[in-house]
């Protein structure tokens, strides 16, 4: 089944696969053998093989879920900028969520979706790079809707259909998360960096609160998040002063 969406770009090509391991695979098997258009997007209820960073695995309920993958061609950002393209998905993300939920819904650095304590959604991007710009990027999102029970080792997930007691139409959900995400892009298309970074920033979770931290080589400290470098890099401010931190260096404790 492939669908239009009425979008400039996320959505406008819309193609629906019955079953895959991984949306992400999908599409950069599609971007190696088409010329899709900027916005093309991939999209199952069935993943069965689903990853989100550093290899860790995706849970995913057939049925349940929205699994979907977006080929974007963002050649006017820098690469020492890509970060910029995360923040935007995460905003995109949170856009789309806040329909439904109304408090404690925050992003999590890098670019997880959190409600509470609890992940409700994930990203993976995958780039490829030209020179000093993007030249293509594979954007997987994966968000938990109806599932109802969580069987793997992750500590801590939690769906739509959990907080809310409703069952949701994952085919409109589709829909409504690619206008969402379209809105944003054409906002980082625009150039709107710092509205981009400052809406980043003003849903972050824990931004601004003292909170413990784990470091890589496992010392605690206390801590408080202050911004984000230009590379994306988490930066922290404590009795040692401001730090920064690469995806896995650091880990919330409480």
């Amino acid at each position: 089944m492939n669908t239009i969406v009425n979008t400039l770009f996320v959505g406008k090509v819309l193609l629906h696969y019955r079953t895959l391991e991984s949306t992400n695979l999908t599409a950069i098997e599609y971007l190696t053998k088409n010329t899709p258009s900027d916005g093309t997007t991939i999209y199952t209820y069935r993943q069965h093989g689903g990853r989100g960073q550093i290899g860790s695995k995706w849970e995913s309920e057939p049925d349940k879920n929205v699994s979907l993958s977006t080929i974007l061609f963002p050649d006017f950002l820098p690469s020492r900028q890509q970060f910029l393209l995360s923040q935007t998905v995460s905003l995109a993300i949170y856009d789309f969520l806040s329909n439904y939920i109304t408090s404690n819904l925050r992003i999590k650095w890098p670019n997880d979706l959190y409600v509470g304590n609890k992940k409700i959604g994930g990203i993976l991007i995958q780039n490829v790079l030209s020179g000093s710009r993007l030249q293509s990027s594979v954007v997987g999102v994966g968000i938990n809707i109806n599932q109802a029970e969580f069987l793997s080792d992750a500590p801590n997930p939690v769906s739509l259909s959990q907080l809310t007691g409703e069952i949701y139409n994952l085919d409109n959900l589709v829909t409504e998360f690619c206008r969402a995400f379209d809105l944003r892009y054409r906002q980082l298309k625009a150039e709107k960096y710092e509205a981009i970074e400052r809406s980043y920033l003003e849903r972050l979770y824990r931004y601004g609160e003292v909170a413990i931290y784990q470091r890589q080589n496992l010392s605690i400290f206390a801590g408080k998040i202050t911004g984000i470098a230009p590379d994306g890099k988490l930066q922290i401010a404590s009795q040692q002063g401001l730090e920064e931190f690469a995806l896995k260096e650091v880990s919330f404790v409480q």
